[in-house]
């Protein structure tokens, strides 16, 4: 099963940038499609951006359109999230998902592949 650890994550203010990284196991060329969600407190999971690691297409929420960017490094096996004008609501533990065929990047369903969070808190 693939391995993905995600990093970045940390606490900004209102306004400013991180840049999460995501770094899986066997190489991004053996998956489909890769993803981040989030979740906040109290909050549903939430798919935020996705990427199909062939074409490099890539779909946002709408909460996520213009702010962030997701990108891949495939010669560092490396996804990447840029996170910019960051607000209060993004705070959230923001999870790496590597799926397959049919896999929902908006609910998560049918993702088997999970890297363990990495917390981003928004402060004003």
């Amino acid at each position: 099963q693939m391995r993905l650890q995600e990093s970045g994550g940390g606490s900004v203010q209102v306004g400013g940038s991180l840049t999460l990284s995501c770094t899986a196991s066997g190489g991004l060329a053996s998956t489909h499609s890769m993803g981040w969600f989030r979740q906040g407190t109290g909050k549903k999971r939430e798919g935020v951006a996705n990427i199909y690691t062939d074409t490099g297409m890539t779909h946002y929420s709408n909460s996520a359109k213009g702010r962030f960017t997701i990108s891949q490094d495939s010669a560092k096996n490396t996804l990447y999230l840029q996170m910019n004008s960051l607000k209060p609501e993004d705070t959230a533990m923001y999870y790496c998902a590597a799926g397959v065929p049919g896999s929902d990047y908006m609910s998560g369903d049918g993702i088997p592949n999970w890297g363990k969070g990495t917390l981003v808190t928004v402060s004003s």
